[in-house]
Formats: structure tokens, sequence, C-alpha cells
């Protein structure tokens, strides 16, 4: 049996001028990278404006599992089940990491026969997007401390920098440090710290941003410390605006690439949805929207996170109304929500499916909650029993969902047409009646209570003092009328990674907020979450390598 990248490096490549043609994209539309990436022309996004809009379809899944959910593969199947039945359809994806591609996750490029194309060049430089966006970062941070190095005119306090250097990469060791070390000029001696780039304010701001003007605007109000006065200091007082502008002009952008079966994929953006947002860009959703008749994006994570995000932050903010939802599953990974170990997973246990499909039942209750119309999507293994799947089919039915099992990982486009056929159905017969979960004019604390309790199923919140007192600055500063982002572990509703299926009797802790004055949200991180992840004892990296004739291997 091959491997991903094996498939993908076997699969024929259309050039990329002929897949937007088929969704009457003009070469002149396009501002190629090689053969087969191209980026879409501003000249372009702005003569599409006045189109009608096509159908949104978000695509979200249960808590991932060891087991494995296939949502992006269930993403890119999606939209290949479309094309199959003479749908005008595009993908829009986030994309990918390089820390989590050389860390435990691996890529996301979908996989089997649903993948996105080249995967290997998707998976890792791509076309210099992320790189932009560390350089942004990172040179505000250098005009920050070389600020201070000057004369410090803005009268930063050292101790109340709160904007971070940023490298696309797991690396533990960056989280805390000590820099200005050495000689006088060798800058400011003061703690520091990195973020991962998926995890930076500019990379949110990046994808919610509207245009290049939008773009300046929201970069000129990041918040990067305070003064000795308590008072905000921004990007725009240490002008250095106009220079990450210049360097992020290519990267707002939207990206097009293919399916394995050379249906459209705009590629733009990647937040994380454990620590951020977690959606690709407005722009390549927007756009993706003027041009096709179905357009199929997802969320990241769960739909604790990604989903709730999607529907809060990102609707919210570009207007967007989402058509029908797609909840991602399969049999294993609810067999291991009710307490099936990794390596009896294959097995059939009806009684494990019947504690675990709680999990499953939370999101769905959760996704009800917006109006949105859903059809669950089991994706199908080998191992699963009729019984099992008669069973997940019968528990959707009494909750109101529609039902599909899908074979995208094996057979492509033709694994979907179930599901696809089933949205359309849905999308005709069950209007969506789109709704937020929450006012803009709730306090931040009331956000905060709101998904901690009605999306998460938890008791209540509890704050560290630090938080508390974050919350009555940032209200004071007149931003108590943004949505929040809230940071948590993915592997669990709660905030404690090893409480699986639904659970219940547990408070959720906010230990920091602070406020995302750009991209516009105040973020509010749980537990133990990290905005700098680290490698694995065992790093998918040891496993990646480059043949004598240039193939990339391991890579997955």
């Amino acid at each position: 049996m091959l491997t991903d990248i094996e498939i993908a490096q076997n699969a024929e490549l259309y050039p990329i001028k002929e897949v937007a043609a088929s969704i009457g994209i003009k070469e002149d539309d396009l501002e190629l990278y090689g053969k087969y990436k191209a980026k879409l022309s501003e000249e372009y996004i702005n003569s599409v404006k006045e189109n009608k809009d096509g159908k949104l379809i978000l695509v979200t899944a249960i808590n991932p599992t060891p087991a494995g959910e296939g949502k992006t593969t269930v993403t890119v199947g999606l939209g290949q089940a479309f094309a199959k039945l003479g749908k005008k359809a595009v993908i829009a994806l986030r994309e990918p990491s390089l820390g989590p591609c050389f860390g435990i996750k691996g890529g996301a490029a979908g996989g089997g026969n649903s993948q996105v194309v080249p995967m290997d060049e998707l998976n890792l430089h791509f076309t210099g997007d992320f790189h932009a966006i560390t350089s942004a970062n990172n040179l505000l941070a250098a005009m920050l401390d070389n600020h201070m190095q000057q004369g410090n005119a803005l009268r930063i306090d050292p101790k109340r920098i709160i904007h971070k250097r940023c490298l696309d990469m797991n690396d533990r060791a960056l989280r805390n440090i000590v820099i200005g070390l050495g000689k006088r000029t060798d800058g400011v001696t003061r703690e520091d710290g990195f973020v991962i780039t998926v995890a930076t304010e500019i990379m949110a701001i990046l994808c919610l941003a509207e245009d290049i003007k939008d773009l300046r605007d929201r970069l000129s109000k990041i918040i990067v410390a305070y003064n000795y006065d308590n008072e905000p200091v921004t990007a725009a007082d240490l002008k250095c605006v106009g220079a990450m502008t210049a360097l992020l002009k290519d990267a707002i952008k939207p990206n097009m690439v293919q399916t394995l079966e050379h249906t459209p994929a705009i590629v733009h953006g990647g937040p994380f949805a454990n620590i951020a947002h977690g959606c690709n860009s407005v722009r390549a959703t927007k756009t993706a929207l003027k041009i096709a008749d179905y357009v199929i994006t997802e969320a990241g994570f769960g739909a604790d996170l990604g989903a709730e995000k999607f529907f809060d932050i990102k609707c919210r903010k570009a207007g967007l109304k989402p058509d029908a939802c797609v909840l991602v599953a399969t049999v294993r990974a609810l067999k291991y929500n009710g307490g099936v170990d990794k390596a009896s997973l294959g097995t059939e246990n009806l009684e494990a499916l019947s504690k675990g499909i709680v999990n499953l039942e939370k999101h769905i209750e959760n996704i009800q909650q917006y109006g949105v119309p859903i059809v669950v999507a089991i994706n199908r293994f080998v191992s699963d029993s009729d019984k099992e799947l008669s069973f997940i089919e019968d528990f959707c039915r009494e909750r109101g969902c529609e039902f599909s099992l899908t074979e995208v990982w094996e057979k492509g486009g033709e694994g979907g047409a179930d599901l696809a056929g089933k949205l359309i159905k849905t999308i005709e017969e069950k209007p969506s009646e789109f709704k937020f979960l929450y006012p803009d004019e709730l306090s931040l604390k009331d956000k905060i209570n709101t998904v901690a309790t009605s999306i998460y199923g938890a008791d209540g919140v509890t704050y560290s003092k630090e938080a508390e007192k974050a919350l009555e600055k940032i209200t004071s500063m007149g931003f108590s009328n943004l949505p929040v982002c809230m940071a948590k572990t993915q592997y669990s509703l709660s905030d404690d990674q090893t409480l699986l299926g639904r659970p219940t009797g547990f408070t959720v802790n906010i230990r920091e907020v602070y406020v995302s004055a750009g991209a516009g949200f105040v973020v509010a991180i749980t537990g133990s979450i990290m905005t700098m992840p680290g490698l694995p004892k065992s790093p998918a990296a040891e496993r990646i390598d480059v043949s004598e004739d240039g193939f990339i291997t391991g890579l997955f």
C-alpha cells in the first residue's frame, strides 16, 4: 500500500493555469509560483466582488484522538465529490505549519486519494506566506527593542512587554529566554520568549483582513507593550507599520493549488485552533464564494474549538453565513472516547461505542445552537462493523441529523458522493438559521462563561489574579465588545486533556487574558495550553529525508 506522500508524488498534476481555467480564471489573473502553484491577483479578487455568493459548507469534527478522524481528508474528498456530481466547487483550507509537520501531528493536506497537491511543497515552504508573517512579527520585535535601546522615548516598561518573537517550529527551549546580554550596545537586557508563528496576532490579522488597507489598519492597532503609566504602546507608535505591510503585501493574496482529482483548492493562512482562531483567511473564503457554487472549508481540531471560533469570530467579523456543517467522526475514535485502548479499536465493541458517542452528541448539540443544519460523516474503516455503523446512524437520526458513510481516503471523490448528495439536499430543504452564540454587548466574563458552559459543558469558570486584572484593564480600554478566542486543549471538551467523552462536573480555569486589538478579539488562555509547542520524544523529523533524485520521503 502506497503512503500518502507516494500517492501524491505519483499523481498527474495539471498546470495550475488549467485548473484555474476550469472555474473561469484566466492565466493573467494568476501570479505563478512555478507550474503548480499560484496566487490570485488583486485585480482578479476585486473583479469578482459583485458576483453572487455560492453555498458555504463548514467541515468540523469531534475532539481529535490517536485513532484519527480525517477532517481534512473529508474536506478534500467532499470537494472532489461535488466536482464528480457536476457542481462548481472550490475547497478553502489553511496552510500547514512546519511545527506539526516535524512534530507529531504531521502535515495538513488530506490523505490517501483525497489530498491537496503538490503535497510536499504545500507542507513545507509553499509560497512563503508563513516566512513573511514571521519576518513582519520579528521586525516589530526588533523595532521595539531598538526603541528602548535608543532612549525609550515612549517610556516602555520592559516588565510589561507583551509582543513576542516567533518561529514556525516547535521549540520549547524558546518559550522563556533572556535577551540583550553582553555589551551595552547589545540591547536592553530583559526577559522575552517566542511563540509559534501560527499563534501570532499577525497571522490572525492576515486571515481576517479584507484588503491591504484593512491589513495596515489592523497592524497599526497591535498592542506591543504598556508604558510606565500603564498606557498601551502600539505598532503605530513604533512607526513600523508601513514596513510590516510591505513584508506582507504578497502574503495577503490567496494561493491556488489542486486536489488529486484537479478540483481547485484555495489554501491561505493558518492560525492554530487550540491557540488562535483556527480558520483560513477571510479573503480566501470570500473569493471562493464568488467563483464557486459550493465552497467547502474547515476549521481546526474539534467543533468546540474550530467551529466555535469559525462561527463566533470569523463569521462575525466577515459577515459570513454558513449553509451547512459536516461533523466528522470515526467508529474507532468514538470507541477510544469510550475507553478502548488504541490496539483494540479494530474489534467490535458496542458497549464502548455507546459510552464514547456522547462526545459526538455534545458536538451535535453545540452546532445546533448556531442554527446550522448538520450532516454527520463517518470516515469508514475496514474494521467497522455493520452493527456499529447502524448504531451511529440511528443515534444521529434521533437527534435530527443526516448521516453519511464516506470512503474518500480509498476512493477519492467517488467515496464522498453520498455525503455531497445529502449536503445538497440538506441545504435545499433545511435553510440555515445561523446565529451567534453571544451578542457583542455581553461582558467579556459573560462571553467566556457562555463558551465554557454552553460549548464545553463546564459548571463555571475560575480566573487567576492576573487574568482578573487583565480583564478589568481590557474592559477599561474599551475592548469589551470584542469576541473571545479561547486557547484550550484540543483533546477534551474540558481544559484537561485526559477527560475524554463528555466530561461533567468540571470548571475551566483562565490563567491569562490579553487583547489582540488588531485581530479584533480577546484571547483567554485556559489550563496548561502553550503558545509555543514542543517536539515529542520521537519527532516526525527523524523519519523525513530526501532521496538522491530529490524526492522527499517520510512526510505525512
